[in-house]
């Protein structure tokens, strides 16, 4: 877990803060037993925390040697015996100074150190037999009610998130209601594992990495051609939206951001460069520089909507252990855009946005849900504005018809926004877009200005939004959602065509040519190797459509036409196979549809 996420959860207690439904309570009392369990077969250890998170529950001990697969096999079996013993769990409370010498006289150095920590007079612990944590609960009633779990993994993490703390082992579990759903959960862990980007990256040849350059994606020839086809459909659909495409500097002067404010509150994120005594840095993001554009002329209310989108590469300097495939990196593309407009303009730009998150994700079979986070205790600009530009979300939320969850005061400083999650094929939420209104971080730190109907300056709104996030992160996505088999349109091959023999190649080579001329994706595979090999090796590598030509098919102008899935659609036509392919590329339909009619 990243150190923000600990640092905001740890709770005063040295738990985190326990969702009390019945899930997540289940989960909190498993981690107990666990670490009971631990305790038992490993006396030595010392404890620190042990939450109930999303989808299960962790606990952190010290140790010094990683906890073994066959060390897990033996800690879920005396928790089963702790299960069947079906000891109650009893609350106690004590004097918080008590407690420190209750856990110092046990060496629990990590309990002690948040009792320490705490501004409290008195303190829970929660008993099950014999072991006794410190723990606000809540608990279900005994350790017989923890009966369906599975522990996952162990890795290092670092006490209190903080890489100059000590190392930890933390063993993951999962806890549920139910056998049924303990098994849904683990099929759709062994099928994550199958879907892992970072494994299918490799196997489909579509990005690496390298040590010269951590967390910076090298993109091959097929994953460029995913991020060509995803640029294309953005520039189409945001052309016909009257956004206008602008590119900025990666490289800029720290004067631009000590103008923003970012160079005080964010350059530990940022990669600095010196250049002729003068300090520059890549940028992090693309907000800035967007300004300048705006605030180069003179603006008039009648220039108002200005939408500026950028394919703008940045570079944040992540640390390097939370790098993860192309999930998290160091460089990155941002679809990104700047709207600026007036306040009364607002509420149907909001909404012109949602529409167009709607239709972005309908074309990948992505299920989004929205958030709205409003003002924080420290916010810039007056109530007022906050009022009037929540309600403008809010309306905008509700004219497109859409649910949404409130996250209050979880706005940034300068302006509420909208987070938009999305839903893959297995269910898992990604965070990807978001719509966020700015009040005066832009518009008031750059001086922007417009010339109103009254002949007067007035201050624009600016929106800052991203749909895909990230090229890299959606692309991640992606691969996981299909399992790297893409919808047509967007696979890096589209067709193989399969001479039976070297005698039916010249065919092949014809009907390898039509499809090129048709700009499909197309490659011949005329080696030296049976046919079912071939075949089978289109299958793994995803490729939708797979033309086998023999003798019959010269003489005919046919194919024989199979689908990645194994599916035999017999002989088709070239002609309508070319011109299916074709309609089903150019409408980026998401299933395959050729020879089907």
């Amino acid at each position: 877990m990243a150190e923000s996420e600990e640092e905001r959860h740890l709770a005063l207690t040295g738990e985190f803060d326990c969702d009390p439904t019945p899930l997540s309570t289940l989960r909190h009392s498993a981690s107990h037993v666990m670490a009971q369990a631990v305790k038992r077969l490993f006396p030595d250890v010392k404890l620190a925390i042990g939450p109930a998170i999303e989808d299960g529950f962790y606990y952190d001990f010290a140790r010094p040697e990683p906890f073994t697969p066959e060390d897990l096999g033996r800690i879920e079996e005396v928790m089963r015996e702790i299960v069947r013993a079906d000891h109650p769990f009893e609350r106690q409370e004590m004097d918080r100074q008590d407690a420190i010498a209750h856990f110092a006289e046990r060496g629990e150095r990590f309990k002690v150190d948040i009792l320490e920590r705490l501004d409290a007079p008195r303190v829970s612990l929660y008993r099950q037999g014999d072991f006794v944590d410190l723990c606000r609960g809540p608990h279900v009633r005994s350790t017989g009610e923890v009966r369906t779990f599975k522990l996952l993994t162990s890795s290092g993490a670092y006490w209190r998130g903080d890489e100059r703390n000590p190392m930890l082992q933390r063993i993951y579990g999962t806890a549920w209601l139910s056998q049924e759903e303990l098994d849904r959960y683990l099929w759709r862990l062994e099928e994550a594992k199958k879907r892992d980007h970072r494994r299918l990256g490799r196997e489909l040849d579509l990005f690496e990495f390298f040590d010269v350059a951590p967390g910076a994606p090298f993109w091959l020839p097929g994953g460029m051609i995913l991020v060509r086809e995803l640029e294309r459909f953005a520039r189409e659909e945001l052309d016909a939206r009257g956004y206008q495409e602008i590119s900025t500097p990666l490289l800029v002067n720290k004067r631009l951001w000590e103008e923003s404010g970012h160079w005080e509150h964010y350059q530990a994120n940022m990669f600095k460069v010196e250049v002729e005594d003068e300090v520059f840095s890549l940028k992090p993001m693309n907000c800035p520089e967007s300004a300048l554009v705006y605030r180069r002329a003179l603006r008039s209310y009648r220039d108002l909507p200005l939408r500026f989108s950028e394919m703008g590469r940045c570079h944040r300097n992540e640390r390097s252990g939370t790098l993860t495939g192309l999930v998290r990196v160091r460089q990155f593309t941002q679809d990104d855009a700047h709207l600026y407009c007036r306040p009364d303009q607002l509420q149907d730009e909001i909404t012109g946005l949602l529409a167009l998150v709607l239709a972005w994700y309908k074309t990948f079979s992505l299920e989004p849900s929205f958030k709205l986070a409003t003002r924080p205790e420290k916010y810039l600009g007056t109530a007022e504005q906050w009022d009037r530009a929540e309600s403008a979300l809010h309306e905008a939320l509700r004219a497109n018809g859409l649910a949404y969850a409130l996250n209050p005061g979880d706005g940034a400083f300068y302006g509420p926004k909208i987070d938009i999650d999305v839903h893959d094929a297995l269910g898992r939420a990604w965070q990807v877009a978001t719509i966020q209104v700015d009040l005066t971080m832009l518009p008031e730190r750059f001086q922007l200005e417009y010339i109103d109907t009254d002949g007067q300056p007035k201050r624009p709104v600016a929106i800052h939004r991203a749909i895909f996030g990230s090229y890299e992160r959606f692309i991640g996505l992606l691969i996981e959602h299909y399992a790297g088999a893409f919808p047509t349109w967007l696979a890096p091959v589209q067709a193989r065509v399969l001479p039976i023999s070297e005698k039916h190649a010249e065919y092949g080579r014809a009907v390898h040519a039509r499809l090129r001329a048709a700009h499909v994706r197309a490659e011949l595979d005329d080696r030296n190797e049976k046919l079912g090999y071939r075949i089978r090796d289109a299958q793994l590598r995803k490729v939708p459509y797979m033309l086998v030509v023999g003798g019959r098919e010269a003489e005919q102008g046919t194919v024989s036409l199979r689908h990645r899935t194994g599916e035999d659609l017999g002989a088709v036509p070239v002609d309508r196979v070319v011109a299916d392919l074709a309609s089903e590329i150019g409408a980026r339909l998401p299933g395959l549809t050729v020879g089907r009619s």
